[in-house]
């Protein structure tokens, strides 16, 4: 693993919503990948995906965040991101995006840099061959798995593997695990009555389990669950898989 580690030139896609929102989770990625023997660079000309456009109706508008994504990305082994939701966006949309643009160079690019874009638990269980990352975490948890991570990039149970991993944790199912939360970006915004519906739902399941933390691949999809919870009065900690997997011994609270 560690020559694997060492020999890559790896990114980290922070996305933009994490980074004006919840700045712990890229830094809990560089955490994890730093302690398995990765050398994660940050491009500081990065910005938005251009998911919130394409999703809205704009694709066209969107074409000069994908040129710039690529412009950013391209020449890295991997480019590591904390949310399902951007990666799929990147390896599902932007190809779309620039055909709708009419750039073949563009295109080009893009199809060159797309493969290289892993959400994080991919990029573990993958790239790096590990589902051990050295974590510990003491406390009852359950896993929601998002549904860009789960229907468009199919990761599987591979998050479900790196915390079962993880030393000290207790794992419990979530009920209706799939189903969806609700959010859905603008979803949540044009049908906020259905989406609170079926926000309610899943906090119920996660009631349901008696855990103390509820966990997910996506900051986006864990506040909406969570600002639900927070309503309700409810003391379940909200935290991105990155940030259990990044914990040990020594800030384990």
């Amino acid at each position: 693993m560690s020559a694997v580690a060492a020999d890559l030139r790896v990114a980290l896609f922070a996305t933009c919503f994490n980074d004006t929102m919840w700045p712990g989770t890229p830094k809990a990625v560089v955490r994890l990948l730093e302690r398995l023997g990765v050398r994660v660079e940050f491009p500081m000309a990065q910005t938005c995906c251009g998911q919130m456009l394409t999703n809205t109706g704009y694709a066209r508008r969107a074409a000069p965040l994908v040129e710039h994504f690529v412009d950013v990305f391209e020449g890295y082994d991997a480019v590591i991101a904390p949310s399902g939701s951007c990666v799929g966006s990147v390896r599902e949309q932007h190809p779309m995006i620039t055909r709708l643009a009419g750039d073949p160079d563009l295109e080009s690019r893009v199809e060159a840099v797309r493969p290289t874009v892993f959400e994080l638990s991919e990029f573990l269980v993958d790239v790096l061959g590990v589902t051990d990352v050295g974590a510990y975490f003491p406390h009852r948890v359950t896993y929601h798995p998002t549904c860009h991570s789960l229907r468009m990039l199919r990761v599987g149970d591979r998050p479900l593997q790196l915390l079962r991993a993880v030393r000290g944790i207790e794992l419990v199912e979530l009920p209706g695990a799939e189903e969806c939360c609700g959010f859905g970006g603008t979803f949540a915004l044009k049908n906020a009555d259905v989406s609170v519906a079926m926000g309610q739902d899943k906090a119920d399941h996660v009631l349901e389990t008696g855990a103390e933390v509820l966990v997910t691949g996506d900051n986006s999809c864990l506040a909406h669950i969570g600002g639900i919870l927070g309503r309700r009065g409810s003391t379940v900690r909200r935290l991105h898989l990155a940030e259990v997997l990044a914990s040990t011994e020594g800030d384990v609270a």
